[in-house]
């Protein structure tokens, strides 16, 4: 591998210039290697950011982040693979009933997850609210629960991109999370090492989401199916609506439970909508055409799947979930038709509840987060419960009221909700 030095490779992208496959290669080993500093790493973050960069670029640089590491291998099951990934959003708890739905399909659903950060949740974190239930998987348990069951949600492994697990922390103190070829190759760069068949991403727009505009949200879709489809993997996109929170609940024990309402024939429309619609397109980039996941939730062989998968990781199907034990009751401050529930604002209350964290290792609450009473289009009266706040610490309430302040809006105009499902890009 040509030597190259990491001053050289700044200046270049500082500069506006194109970097070479062997710079690329070059610069995401050393660093993972520990031979490119920290600030080193910062500068070209920032460079990549403010400057950008073309899709051969792009492609290199996935391809040495995966290089960094292991690559899975699900060919020796007997069924095909199909992943999901999410660009994360407020109440945002598809993966849950999703996995056991389309395992119940026949696909097999190898889902690797992450913990939450900031105002969006972490799936694991969710499912660490039931009792028992563990993240950890080693790749031969993983291997033989997607052979016996056919869906594991876990954490990656350290061994899938590490390259990527360095430099996400990095962004993250950086204010370089932003750039989309960073986030696109982060994403793909850990699907693509998965080795799953297929793969759906679900990229939220809006308020609650970490792209606010259609346009952007639109560009990094388009270069993650980009990525993926060149790397061999069946890749579609869906845009989906984030500026109001997925379903009725935002917070970790409280979304377990509505995910289960789900797998039981019933749960919010928006949640079952969007879960069917990302059902679908996973099995279809599957090959598998002849089964509709409704019928999968109607006849309770999802819900099977579900209680077999939290059983294989330790949890228990059957225990009381995790609540807090402070509630606060947010009333409606006038009659009328719910015109807007912002879903940054209810993010950020429920990681103000501590629901969320604000670093790395820091613990979350359980029971913590939002439960809402009314969604936009929903007609309250003066005086009715809005949403109720949920926590262990009391005291976290008067910044979790402050968060909503401006999220919530009663009016008297009819509410023309906006779709579910935005566009498809793939």
């Amino acid at each position: 591998m040509a030597e190259h030095d990491a001053v050289e490779v700044i200046v270049r992208k500082r500069d506006g210039g194109q970097l070479s496959d062997s710079q690329i290669d070059w610069v995401v080993a050393a660093y993972t290697r520990g031979e490119v500093a920290d600030e080193q790493m910062s500068a070209l973050a920032m460079a990549i950011l403010l400057n950008g960069m073309s899709r051969p670029e792009i492609a290199r640089w996935t391809a040495a982040m995966i290089a960094s590491g292991e690559r899975m291998d699900f060919s020796s099951l007997p069924r095909p693979t199909a992943d999901k990934h999410s660009t994360g959003g407020v109440g945002d708890k598809i993966t849950l009933p999703l996995a056991p739905l389309v395992a119940a399909c026949g696909v097999a659903v190898p889902q690797l997850s992450g913990r939450g950060l900031g105002h969006t949740g972490g799936t694991l974190d969710k499912l660490e609210a039931i009792p028992g239930w563990r993240a950890s998987l080693s790749n031969e348990a993983m291997l033989r629960q997607l052979a016996e069951v056919g869906a594991v949600v876990c954490a990656a492994g350290a061994g899938l991109a590490p390259a990527d697990k360095k430099l996400y922390a990095l962004r993250d103190v950086t204010g370089t999370v932003e750039a989309i070829p960073l986030i696109a190759s982060s994403i793909m760069s850990k699907k693509i090492a998965e080795g799953t068949g297929a793969l759906v991403l679900d990229v939220k727009v809006g308020t609650g989401a970490f792209m606010k505009e259609l346009a952007d949200a639109r560009e990094l879709a388009e270069t993650m199916v980009a990525l993926g489809t060149d790397a061999g993997v069946r890749t579609v996109a869906l845009l989906t609506e984030m500026s109001t929170p997925l379903g009725l609940t935002a917070g970790n024990a409280l979304e377990v439970r509505e995910s289960v309402e789900v797998l039981a024939g019933g749960g919010p429309a928006d949640v079952v909508e969007l879960t069917l619609a990302l059902a679908r397109e996973m099995l279809v980039a599957a090959g598998v055409t002849d089964v509709d996941p409704a019928d999968r939730l109607a006849d309770g062989s999802a819900m099977d799947v579900w209680r077999a998968m939290i059983s294989a990781q330790g949890g228990e199907p059957d225990a009381a979930l995790p609540t807090a034990r402070e509630t606060h009751v947010v009333t409606a401050p006038g009659s009328g038709t719910v015109a807007r529930l912002d879903a940054m604002a209810v993010g950020l209350a429920a990681w103000r509840l501590g629901a969320g964290r604000a670093r790395q290792g820091d613990p979350v609450q359980a029971g913590a987060g939002v439960e809402m009473h009314a969604k936009p289009g929903d007609t309250v009266r003066e005086g009715e419960p809005l949403l109720t706040l949920h926590t262990d610490e009391p005291e976290r309430f008067a910044r979790a009221l402050q968060a909503l302040e401006d999220g919530v809006e009663v009016g008297d105009a009819p509410y023309d909700a906006p779709p579910v499902v935005l566009d498809r890009i793939g």
